[in-house]
């Protein structure tokens, strides 16, 4: 009579399920790195459009008045008294640089404007957001 080999079972049963807890494993890390994409991709996109919302404000306010730059701000005000445009938890930074020059008869003025939104605390944190867009724009 030969003896039966009872340990092989057990080895390849511990095998088996150190196998299957590092796939399960795996599939969380992969399946918490792809939420925290998703959530980046999504915060990248509001920061593109909010540092777009503050172009087009300071489009708007040269076309009131294109003699001199807009001045520097942080909050999107229109200036007749409406509360300024909430931008949820973006921080927008308009510039705006001015330079004239003349083509003939006229002497039209180049606008160079910077919008920089962010979000999210600290460079380099992992819930930090930031966009800048430029523009010319002549009158």
């Amino acid at each position: 009579m030969k003896p039966t080999p009872h340990g092989f079972a057990i080895v390849s049963a511990i095998f088996l399920l150190v196998i299957l807890a590092a796939l399960g494993a795996f599939m969380v890390t992969m399946s918490s790195t792809q939420h925290l994409t998703s959530a980046q991709d999504l915060q990248g996109s509001r920061a593109y459009r909010a540092a777009r919302a503050g172009i087009e404000w300071a489009a708007a306010k040269l076309s009131a008045d294109s003699s001199a730059c807009p001045a520097a701000s942080t909050t999107l005000d229109d200036g007749d008294g409406s509360p300024p445009v909430d931008l949820e938890d973006f921080t927008v930074v308009v510039t705006c640089a001015m330079n004239s020059h003349s083509e003939g008869s006229a002497s039209p003025n180049i606008f160079w404007i910077t919008s920089t939104a962010s979000s999210g605390g600290a460079v380099g944190g992992i819930g930090y957001t930031e966009r800048q867009l430029s523009a010319f724009i002549e009158f």
